[in-house]
Parts: structure tokens; sequence; C-alpha cells
């Protein structure tokens, strides 16, 4: 039989709603997952063969981008399964992998304090990402070259004037997005501002000009999606747009040195 390996997808804490969730989806390899227990903790997870996904498999599929797609994708399903069932849930880096389930309680067992106190603090919260869009600017059509020095002054002016405009729609932008995050932030515990996404990448039109995660308590979620419909609908009418997404598990919101 050929060797498999663990792949871990998450953390939260043993209880009987993530066995009931679990039962629901499967893994990156279309496996069943499980729970490894270990002191009051459950890591997700699922065997996957080792011959994909040991280390020099990884290093190569990790330059793969349909296959890593893949593998996000089903990762997060796994993870909003869960989410879904009420438990606090600590999501793990894309492709954590061990041997075997002995190495898993290691890992909850080395890891313990930090998890729990995770757990604690992100417990009865979700993530919203919120993004907001402005236009590409219109390529305006050249106009033609001066054909004699006394219409060169008039060819420099139309030039600086598209270029002033141009930075001032810019502007106009990034103050747009800092409103919507100052008041957001106001209505979250926490956030984390990530760098614009490439717009080949993230399928999108127009220039990503806010980037945000925002760590909102159960509670006080309705008022946070009213607040950000309202932004929505009062952006200013230069074709910027704001997206909600979420909820999710708080991917951004996890130390960075849980595995």
């Amino acid at each position: 039989m050929p060797q498999r390996y663990v792949y871990t997808y998450a953390v939260t804490r043993d209880c009987a709603a993530v066995t009931g969730a679990l039962e629901t989806v499967t893994g990156v390899a279309a496996e069943p997952v499980g729970g490894v227990r270990h002191l009051g903790l459950m890591a997700l997870a699922g065997r996957v063969p080792a011959a994909e996904y040991d280390e020099g498999a990884l290093s190569e599929r990790l330059e793969d981008l349909p296959w890593l797609e893949g593998v996000a994708r089903a990762h997060q399903r796994v993870v909003d399964a869960v989410t879904a069932a009420g438990p606090c849930v600590l999501p793990l880096r894309l492709a954590t992998v061990f041997h075997d389930e002995a190495g898993v309680r290691a890992m909850l067992e080395d890891r313990g304090e930090q998890l729990r106190s995770a757990l604690d603090r992100l417990d009865g919260r979700t993530e919203w990402g919120v993004k907001v869009y402005a236009p590409e600017p219109t390529a305006a059509p050249r106009p033609p070259a001066p054909r004699a020095t006394t219409s060169g002054r008039d060819y420099l002016r139309r030039r600086a004037a598209e270029r002033n405009a141009h930075q001032e729609g810019e502007r106009r932008a990034d103050e747009v997005a800092r409103g919507v995050h100052t008041t957001l932030a106001a209505l979250a515990e926490e956030t984390r501002l990530y760098p614009p996404q490439n717009p080949a990448l993230s399928r999108h039109p127009g220039r990503n000009v806010l980037n945000a995660a925002y760590l909102v308590p159960w509670d006080s979620a309705p008022h946070f999606t009213s607040a950000v419909t309202g932004l929505a609908e009062h952006a200013p009418g230069d074709g910027l747009r704001v997206e909600l997404t979420g909820p999710w598990a708080p991917y951004s919101f996890v130390t960075p040195d849980i595995p």
C-alpha cells in the first residue's frame, strides 16, 4: 500500500460539533478528514499520498499554479465547514504535512499553550475582507505633436493637464480608501492591511486601493456589514467599488509562527 502522510488543515478544540462538520467534507486529495486529538485540542487532518506531498514533490508542485489553486480551495473548504459549525478554528499554513499522527500530536503538545491562547483570543470572532477598487484611468488620445514652435506650449499644457487629472483621480481614490478603512477599523477589534492585489492575478477590473481584513465579534457583524453596505452605496460617483467577503475563519489574525 502506498505510503501516506498526514495533511493538517487547522486546529480547534475537541468537540462534537467539529466531528459532525467533518463528515460533510473531503480534503485536498479527496480524502476523508478527521480529527487528531491531544490534550483537549483537535487537528483537522487527512491522509494524502506521500509521493505527492513529500518535501521534494511539494517544492515543485507549489510552482504549479493550477494545482496550488485546487489545493487552496480544498484547504479552505475544510476550514470553512468547521467554522460554519460554530467552533473557533485556527487555520494552518497551506501544505502543512506530517509523516504520521504522532508528529501532529507532538505539534499540539509543543504549541499547546500558544494554540489555546490564540483560540481564547479569537473565540467568537470572524474575519471579514474589504477591498476597494478604483477604475483604471482611460487613456486619452495622444494629441499630435506640435508642427510649429508656437504650438509647443499648448501641447505641453495639454500633456500636463492630463497628468494632473490622472494624479488627482488617484489621490481621490486613495482618500476614499483611507476613509473606508478608518470607519471600519473603528468597528473591528483588529485589522490587517495588505498590499494592493495585482489585477492580472485577482481577475478584478480596476486598481485595488484598499485590501484589508477586519476581526469582528459575531454580535457586531450585522453592524459591520451594514456599515460596509452604506460605504458602498455612498462611494463617490467615480466608479469606485467596495467589495465585502466573509465571514471567514480568522486567517489573517493567527500568529505567524503557528504552523
